[in-house]
């Protein structure tokens, strides 16, 4: 890769921040699409012969099916981000995921086709499983890797900004069209949200084909050290680092699915608040994400990684109980400060979390052993933790033990935390599985090849 001028590095280095945050914005309004539908409108679409709780759980077991397909999408996709590039590997899961969404639109309930409607959407949330898995590693690579050394927790943290800008745009989304249509919502007016991710990720195409390659990976193609088999190579030598990415997750992505999915259902069935005022709460702490994100994303660069993400770790566990407090006094403004403050310290870590866990690998199979650590949380933490939610509500009447759950992930993440491998954050952010081999045994020499 030729050098570039300073004003010509500092455009590509937007352009990717710009398109990194972009397609994943887009990836997870479709994501989060299908949550806020899971709680709201799934059940009596395509369960609607399920008692209350049954078919809350039935909708929310179809949206852990998404969870569950995200690492074998990291997987996949992080093989040939690898072995072919970030960029092309990011629009195949762009069009991946918002082909998946966008048919979920017109796809027929329960009462046309029977069986065949929650099955379709299974399948359909595997498919956006597959594209959101392999959608991050590349993401947060694309910017992180044009970034400065000294500011990759900023620049890897303007892809997480895809959170709050997917949950606010597709809340905004759903809030807008259930006033809009009223009581035709459940029947027809859920399905223009997820028809219109045809328009998004036409934009997102428009935005990512614009930007060119990670430095980092066409570094890699000159030094000739592109790894054949990434996948493989990560697992066999850095198995703690990808557990660690994982279980360090848990703390973040149990208690948010808890505080944005589940908190509909417990919020209108349980203490009956109205649809309406607890969308608008969401989009009010999704508002504040926007901000309190990348903050937090420079903090990690000027006071350490460990440090902020484990400051969110102990809000996190210290709010539980007074969470559920606000909540149940069933009062507007004590509802609306759950909410906002839940997501804030849910953003303390999200912001330095990406560069936390990438600069554990290097650059030749940094996609697929970051992708894979961050996408195995979703089996382990943000899958079943609506499940488990619905069980324990539904099971003893009391959020008492939601508590103790969000605790007991909080105590697995700050065990992570503190066994992930420190590594050198000042270093080049194209170092590379080579250099990292200088104090571990010599690999197999069929193990990387020139491409």
């Amino acid at each position: 890769m030729s050098e570039q001028s300073p004003p010509q590095a500092s455009g590509h280095r937007r352009r990717a921040a710009v398109a990194s945050t972009v397609g994943t914005a887009i990836e997870w309004y479709d994501f989060f699409l299908y949550g806020t539908a899971a709680a709201l409108v799934f059940p009596h679409v395509f369960f609607p012969s399920h008692a209350q709780y049954t078919g809350v759980l039935a909708s929310f077991a179809t949206q852990f099916v998404g969870f569950a397909a995200r690492p074998l999408g990291a997987a996949v996709f992080g093989h040939f981000g690898d072995r072919v590039g970030r960029k092309s590997t990011l629009i195949i899961t762009l069009l991946l995921m918002g082909l998946g969404t966008a048919l979920m639109g017109v796809l027929p309930g329960y009462d046309s086709i029977g069986l065949g409607a929650p099955i379709l959407l299974v399948v359909l949330r595997i498919v956006q499983g597959l594209g959101v898995g392999g959608e991050w590693g590349g993401s947060v690579l694309l910017s992180m890797e044009w970034g400065k050394s000294g500011r990759r927790g900023l620049m890897a943290s303007w892809p997480q900004l895809g959170v709050p800008i997917g949950l606010l745009v597709s809340t905004a989304m759903v809030r807008w069209m259930s006033s809009a249509t009223g009581g035709n919502f459940v029947h027809w007016g859920w399905r223009i949200p997820f028809l219109a991710s045809v328009v998004l990720v036409a934009i997102g195409l428009y935005v990512r084909l614009r930007v060119l390659e990670s430095p980092a990976f066409d570094r890699l193609k000159e030094e000739r050290t592109v790894v054949r088999q990434p996948l493989w190579e990560v697992i066999r030598r850095q198995p703690r680092e990808i557990l660690t990415a994982a279980f360090v997750r848990m703390s973040e992505q149990a208690p948010f699915y808890i505080f944005i999915t589940f908190v509909l259902t417990y919020g209108t069935e349980h203490l009956a608040y109205s649809r309406n005022q607890l969308l608008n709460d969401t989009l009010v702490a999704a508002a504040v994400g926007l901000f309190t994100v990348p903050f937090c994303g420079y903090l990690s660069d000027r006071f350490g990684r460990r440090l902020i993400y484990g400051i969110g770790i102990l809000c996190t566990a210290l709010f539980t109980f007074p969470y559920f407090g606000l909540l149940d006094t069933q009062k507007t403004g004590m509802a609306l400060l759950a909410i906002v403050v839940s997501l804030i310290f849910h953003d303390i870590q999200y912001g330095p979390q990406a560069a936390l866990i990438a600069e554990g690998f290097g650059a030749n199979v940094r996609y697929s052993g970051a992708g894979l650590g961050y996408q195995l949380a979703s089996v382990i933490a943000g899958g079943p933790a609506p499940l488990i939610a619905v069980a324990i509500l539904d099971g003893t009447g009391s959020s008492t033990w939601i508590s103790v759950y969000i605790i007991g992930c909080c105590v697995c993440s700050a065990i992570a935390l503190w066994l992930i491998p420190h590594r050198d954050t000042s270093a080049p952010p194209a170092a590379n599985l080579v250099e990292q081999r200088a104090q571990e045994p010599p690999a197999a020499p069929a193990t990387a090849t020139a491409e």
